[in-house]
């Protein structure tokens, strides 16, 4: 692989191209009907790892429920985790609230403005700090994700991972030399016809549309024809695995249902019990009389796949019915819930959720 022979140097006229056709060709999105600070963070947080049609729906719903930083501040975590609930890495609703109390306490309620500042609130990195800044007060502030990083190896051509630290910092800074000036209302602009180039033209994982794009006339990849080729990123090491027997304990119309540890992947979300490895039905009996418990035969089992970030679980739960013969033995962190429970109260994650349909 060869290294990008002329440097990291944006053409000067990107923002004029890119501002013109995002005029012309921009979705409609509920968190760019408004510059509060407050909204756009909590969209941008969202979007991370997410993609956009299923963000949409939760954003209107947490808004709905949390309208301001400070209700988002002085609401019930549990309240918090529940809206939350499927979108995952469950730490980012944890990170907005604990961000949003520093907000109220450390800055009265108002967003600070100097994405410096921003980027010292839990959860914020220099791309949510920039798009924070650059959208809610046009600050030349690059906000660089991956659709930006792919439009940027697109156009300059570069022929290395554009995923590292170092180039990441490379692209941002030459951004950073060719946005508008501050105060003229172009920076927000600019920052998202860039993230909308990459979602909509410049795509990800297939043949980008390179004549719908206002940038072809420049774009080094495509008259080289290689851009469907770039960009080249970093190996990624594979994941992980990890197998689950899940247990759907049911007694009297409920069902058991912990919460995991306080650290770690899901910490503190509700789960059903679980243990490591795939065990066959004839391990339950004694396994459940540990708990205080008499299970009857499993009545249906279903297996499922969960993949996070860097680790995959095979799991196959058994819903088994069952009943409380010892109190004493019975785990204390055991609840049980009933199904409108589940739904209402508890924050289930999607990897356990999907065993929901064994409860009929």
């Amino acid at each position: 692989m060869k290294k990008n022979p002329d440097g990291l140097k944006i053409p000067i006229e990107v923002p004029a191209l890119l501002c013109a056709w995002y005029e012309s060709h921009a979705r409609a999105l509920p968190f760019r009907e408004t510059k509060d600070p407050y909204c756009v963070w909590l969209s941008e947080i969202m979007l991370q790892q997410t993609r956009m049609e299923t963000v949409v729906p939760y954003y209107r719903r947490f808004l709905s429920a949390f309208p301001s930083v400070r209700a988002l501040a002085e609401a019930d975590e549990n309240h918090v985790l529940k809206l939350w609930e499927g979108l995952g890495y469950y730490s980012r609703a944890r990170n907005l609230q604990k961000a949003a109390k520093i907000v109220v306490t450390e800055h009265q309620g108002i967003f600070p403005a100097d994405p410096a500042e921003i980027q010292k609130l839990p959860g914020i990195g220099a791309y949510t700090a920039g798009a924070v800044a650059s959208l809610c007060y046009d600050l030349p502030t690059p906000a660089v994700d991956g659709n930006v990083l792919r439009v940027a190896a697109r156009l300059l051509k570069i022929e290395t991972p554009v995923d590292t630290t170092p180039m990441k910092y490379a692209i941002t800074e030459a951004l950073r030399k060719i946005y508008p000036p501050a105060g003229a209302g172009k920076c927000g602009i600019f920052t998202q016809s860039l993230m909308e180039l990459g979602a909509l033209v410049c795509l990800p994982n297939t043949e980008p549309l390179c004549e719908a794009c206002p940038l072809k006339e420049i774009c080094r990849a495509h008259k080289s024809g290689i851009a469907a080729e770039l960009p080249f990123l970093s190996a990624k090491h594979p994941k992980k695995e990890e197998a689950l027997t899940v247990l759907i304990l049911s007694a009297g119309g409920r069902v058991a249902i912990r919460k995991r540890e306080k650290k770690g992947l899901l910490s503190s979300l509700w789960e059903f019990p679980n243990v490591k490895g795939l065990l066959p039905p004839t391990a339950f009996p004694a396994l459940l009389a540990g708990f205080g418990l008499k299970c009857g035969k499993p009545a249906a089992d279903l297996e499922a796949v969960h993949v996070f970030t860097h680790i995959r679980w095979r799991m196959r739960a058994w819903l088994l019915p069952c009943a409380v013969q010892n109190k004493e033995k019975t785990p204390p962190d055991f609840v049980w819930a009933t199904l409108e429970e589940l739904s209402r109260v508890y924050a289930l994650p999607t990897a356990f959720r999907k065993f929901l349909k064994l409860l009929g």
